[in-house]
């Protein structure tokens, strides 16, 4: 049985979900708070991070690449095209952007984002830093700039396929559009591709999705939103 130890608003989490539910993959969600530090997770991955995927009779397999490549490996079918592009010059331009995702934008946007308002509401005593949510915001306005302009000349994140970056950028902003940090009246075009993405029925896996004591923003779960 394959098995994914995740959080519900984890980026990384919800990629591999995406992949899971567009492959016809039944797979095992295990909740868990990374912050927490628990020794289960810490004696699989000293790191404390997730997604961290299991499957009968091999050992543990850690950290996101090495997640999204197995999955790949394991579960891209053969009658249609998988979610990484064939030619080398779409698969270097895939490869580029969900770097930019991956790391940029979760390093300047995302997990200050969930560590304000996720990881601190979980800890006793801490607040959320009005300041460094300003900053996220101001972030995230510059990252959607850009993909706006992405969006404004090409079908898909990548070029003329939907591929493993668009479903990165859709898990991330779904875990942000969940808090309400997503300025979507600004940000037409990428609204318009996220429109298009979040109607597929792999996503409905997120849109269920809730936090306990904690509803998603309006229009969150909503295809015309």
């Amino acid at each position: 049985m394959t098995r994914l130890l995740h959080h519900r608003l984890d980026p990384a989490s919800r990629l591999v979900r995406l992949m899971f539910a567009e492959y016809g993959v039944t797979a095992e969600l295990e909740d868990i708070k990374p912050w927490a530090r628990e020794a289960r997770l810490l004696d699989i991955n000293p790191a404390g991070t997730v997604p961290v995927l299991f499957e009968d009779g091999e050992p543990p397999i850690v950290g996101t690449l090495a997640v999204l490549h197995a999955v790949e490996d394991a579960y891209a079918p053969t009658s249609v095209p998988g979610l990484i592009p064939a030619s080398p010059r779409d698969k270097a331009e895939m490869w580029r952007l969900l770097e930019w995702v991956l790391i940029k934008l979760n390093d300047e946007v995302t997990r200050y984002v969930l560590e304000e308002k996720i990881v601190k509401r979980d800890q006793r005593g801490a607040t959320p830093e009005p300041g460094v949510l300003r900053v996220a915001k101001a972030n995230l306005g510059e990252h959607l700039l850009y993909f706006n302009w992405l969006f404004a000349s090409r079908e898909w994140m990548a070029g003329d396929d939907m591929t493993l970056a668009d479903f990165a950028l859709a898990a991330h902003l779904s875990s942000l559009d969940y808090l309400g940090d997503v300025a979507w009246d600004s940000s037409p075009e990428t609204r318009q591709w996220y429109a298009r993405i979040k109607s597929r029925p792999a996503f409905r896996t997120l849109l269920n999705d809730r936090i306990s004591g904690m509803m998603p923003s309006k229009g969150y779960a909503d295809l015309d939103f």
